[in-house]
């Protein structure tokens, strides 16, 4: 199985259980890795074959922009499940993070993977 990735997909959000951040949009930052079959879109050279990633990101802004969770796994489980069920993929890697939430921390958040495990 072939893996077709984004990384580092940037939204803006609420998210949060603190007061500030029920009030204030957050960015969250999401990595996913989807399985795929790549070999009928080579082969053919067609967009009509492929897991078009500019349509995967853009499902994934119009959600987690729209969103309103307290917790990041609450959001994870939510997108796994868009991912799942509209994208027809088998297995997804997700990572969901939140830059700056822990002082001295880059980022903190959730990798969660979905779906029947791909060798």
């Amino acid at each position: 199985m072939d893996i077709v990735y984004i990384r580092e997909l940037e939204i803006k959000t609420i998210i949060g259980i603190f007061d500030w951040e029920r009030e204030q949009r957050q960015v969250v930052s999401l990595d996913v890795e989807l399985a795929t079959d790549i070999r009928a879109a080579a082969s053919t050279d067609s967009i009509d074959k492929v897991l078009d990633y500019k349509a995967v990101s853009k499902r994934l802004i119009d959600f987690v922009e729209n969103s309103d969770f307290f917790l990041v796994e609450t959001l994870a489980e939510r997108i796994a499940d868009i991912l799942l069920a509209e994208f027809d993929v088998p297995w997804l890697k997700l990572r969901v993070g939140k830059p700056g939430a822990v002082t001295g921390s880059k980022d903190v958040g959730v990798i969660i993977e979905r779906g029947a495990r791909v060798p």
